[in-house]
């Protein structure tokens, strides 16, 4: 069972790189996920100007070592333990495995969702894929925002006291 410790740190970053999907992005909330006990990553959660805007971005600073494929596969295993239908998990892991790049400690993969555009990855502040569709965006963010997220205080931590962005869930 994967342990979670809630982090206060703010994670002070420059997400700047963001302005182009997300108006004004704010930090809403952080936490960081261990394993066994060792520290995996520290994941900020950004939201635009106002909590109910439907943009927003995740942010996960790594400090272990993962091939993107290892990355895609785990991301599949999630959306599937979330009742997305294996065979199409399979084909977005299949996809991201394309573009996700394999990660050193320090370094930060950001996914960012606006409606009309679907999900932007960043790696390290650069654009480096999008992939469309609400589909998507839903079943990828949900691994860490969805009610039946596997990491349930990391949840809390992201959100804070508001709700989750209108993408995940529609009523609050």
């Amino acid at each position: 069972s994967l342990l979670l410790f809630i982090s206060s740190n703010s994670f002070a970053r420059d997400f700047s790189y963001l302005s182009a999907v997300i108006k004004n992005p704010a930090i809403q909330g952080s936490g960081l996920l261990t394993y066994w006990g060792f520290h995996v990553y520290d994941a900020t959660l950004l939201r635009g100007t106002s909590n109910a805007s439907p943009e927003f971005a995740l942010d996960i600073q790594y400090q272990k070592s993962f091939t993107g494929s290892s990355i895609a596969s785990r991301t599949s295993e999630e959306m599937i333990n979330l009742g997305v239908k294996q065979t199409q998990a399979n084909i977005w892991a299949q996809e991201l495995s394309t573009f996700l790049p394999n990660i050193q400690p320090g370094q930060s993969l950001t996914a960012a969702y606006r409606p009309n555009d679907g999900t932007t990855f960043f790696f390290e502040g650069k654009k480096i894929a999008q992939m469309p569709g609400r589909s998507f965006a839903k079943a990828f963010f949900g691994i860490w925002l969805d009610s039946k997220t596997s990491e349930p205080k990391l949840r809390s931590a992201l959100l804070g006291e508001a709700c989750s962005p209108p993408l995940i869930s529609e009523s609050c």
